[in-house]
């Protein structure tokens, strides 16, 4: 039990509805009756209930072959209580277009074995911990958005495996899902747990340590890009191995996407963090070729779409405002900074960090080009941004591009208005959002920009024909949403531009 001497209030984005964070933080008579409503099941914690972590904890709760008691856990803050009150409540927390999420949570909701809580007591009573918390990069941005520096601080996460070593049983398994720097399953996780059980006078050789790591896509796949993707996992050793597998194989259709076992946990750690790079490097490397079909009068999304013919390229990117969410803004770096820090190599990542260092300016760059349409300012513009999410058609606005074009419109004096099918609250800015695009196209404005790619801006004859109503002024598609027949009709009154567009 611990003491909180502050009374706090957590905000639900979803319903506006607030909660106060409890004086007294103690739910052990909560989790003690929860688990014992579902005797003989085993009991899997799942450490963190963001973007991964709480819909892990669904796909955990409707697994194929076992049926398991569910514990979500996170922190009693104002940014994450919210997220524990509406779990018990009947609401879930995470909004999305795939349909087998409220599916999932009301077959969870009628089993009654999905329960959140914030007390650390929840390990205690684990079978299975699965790891999905964040782990965060710290940049240093100089002018012009420039990578100046970063750091990777472990202590917060180091916090998190300690709360679990300090409660878990002798023979649990551990299971972390979270984007580590290669190494950290070894060098960190593995001697905190074992720190942790000594102390308390327990064997250390009977815990169970693996790493698999997730590849979530929100979206309207969500659901299936956990139980039905393919999946990499090690173990710490061979225990710990065959206990993932053993795990995954309930919750995974492993008979259509077989489990692939690697080595060690670095292997598992640096396959993550690889092909993360490997995308946010694909996506730099069409900066700079954007930049050049606009100089050169191309369209690049037609000789992109031309060379994807060939079957060794069809992985190659198109342009856009930016990357966002939680992946490949950071990954790149976890790796260079593991072969630094963990491994002991004097030589980073160069390649990989220069891939990071171009994205961060791709908002800055579409700014600019904005800003260059109207004689290089834009003060006192009135601006409607269509999308604030990083990614189409989900509502998560982790390091969404939108925001660094959103600050600069801000700095140079525009009047901003935000829509977004899939966000009411803009956490990381503090702004409420319209969801109303019927509403907000009553209004008058100087310049659209469809900034995320949602499928409600595609195709919609009512956005389109709302936006010829408007009096002439600059649309400005950063993600190459409109098609060449709605670039055509807008043409007629509007300037159009589009990234990566110069025949226009």
């Amino acid at each position: 039990m611990t003491t909180d001497t502050l009374k706090r209030i957590s905000r639900s984005p979803l319903t506006g509805k607030d909660y106060e964070i409890p004086t007294i933080l103690d739910d052990k008579s909560g989790i003690d009756a929860f688990v014992a409503s579902h005797p003989g099941k085993k009991v899997v914690v799942v450490q963190g209930l963001g973007f991964v972590g709480s819909v892990m904890g669904l796909v955990v709760a409707n697994a194929l072959t076992e049926e398991y008691a569910i514990i979500g856990i996170d922190l009693p803050t104002p940014a994450s209580y919210w997220k524990i009150c509406s779990i018990n409540e009947g609401v879930f927390p995470i909004v999305a277009s795939d349909p087998k999420i409220e599916l999932y949570y009301q077959n969870a909701l009628s089993k009654k074995n999905y329960y959140a809580t914030y007390d650390s007591h929840a390990y205690s009573k684990a079978d299975i911990v699965v790891v999905d918390i964040n782990l965060d990069v710290q940049k240093k941005t100089g002018l012009n958005r420039e990578l100046e520096g970063y750091n990777v601080d472990l202590a917060p996460f180091k916090k998190a495996i300690a709360a679990i070593g300090a409660n878990c049983k002798e023979d649990v398994l551990v299971l972390v899902e979270t984007t580590v720097p290669p190494g950290t399953a070894q060098k960190i996780v593995r001697p905190i747990l074992e720190e942790s059980l000594t102390q308390r006078g327990l064997p250390t050789d009977k815990i169970k340590v693996g790493h698999s790591y997730e590849r979530v896509m929100p979206g309207p796949k969500y659901i299936d890009s956990i139980q039905n993707f393919y999946r990499v996992f090690a173990g710490t050793d061979e225990k710990s191995a065959e206990a993932v597998e053993t795990f995954l194989r309930t919750v995974i259709r492993t008979d259509e996407y077989p489990l692939t076992r690697l080595g060690n946990t670095n292997a598992t750690e640096m396959a993550k963090v690889l092909e993360n790079s490997f995308r946010a490097m694909n996506i730099a490397f069409m900066v700079e070729w954007s930049r050049f079909a606009e100089e050169a009068g191309v369209d690049i999304y037609e000789v992109v779409n031309a060379i994807r013919m060939r079957p060794t390229h069809k992985n190659i990117m198109l342009p856009g405002l930016g990357v966002g969410g939680y992946c490949l803004t950071k990954d790149p770096l976890l790796a260079s900074w593991a072969r630094m820090n963990l491994f002991g190599s004097e030589e980073k990542l160069g390649q990989s960090e220069r891939g990071v260092h171009i994205n961060d300016k791709m908002p800055l760059y579409a700014f600019e080009y904005l800003q260059s349409q109207h004689n290089g300012s834009l003060q006192g513009k009135k601006v409607l941004l269509l999308g604030v999410s990083y990614l189409n058609d989900v509502g998560d606005t982790r390091y969404t591009p939108v925001e660094g074009f959103y600050e600069q419109l801000e700095a140079a004096g525009c009047e901003i208005v935000l829509h977004d099918p899939h966000i009411k609250y803009w956490e990381e800015k503090d702004i409420w959002v319209s969801q109303d695009l019927e509403e907000l196209m009553n209004g008058v404005y100087d310049i659209i920009v469809i900034t995320t790619g949602h499928k409600d801006y595609r195709n919609n004859a009512f956005l389109l024909e709302k936006i010829k109503q408007q009096a002439s002024g600059v649309v400005y598609d950063t993600i190459g949403v409109l098609t060449n027949e709605e670039i055509k009709s807008l043409s007629e009154k509007h300037t159009v531009k589009v990234i990566g567009r110069g025949d226009l």
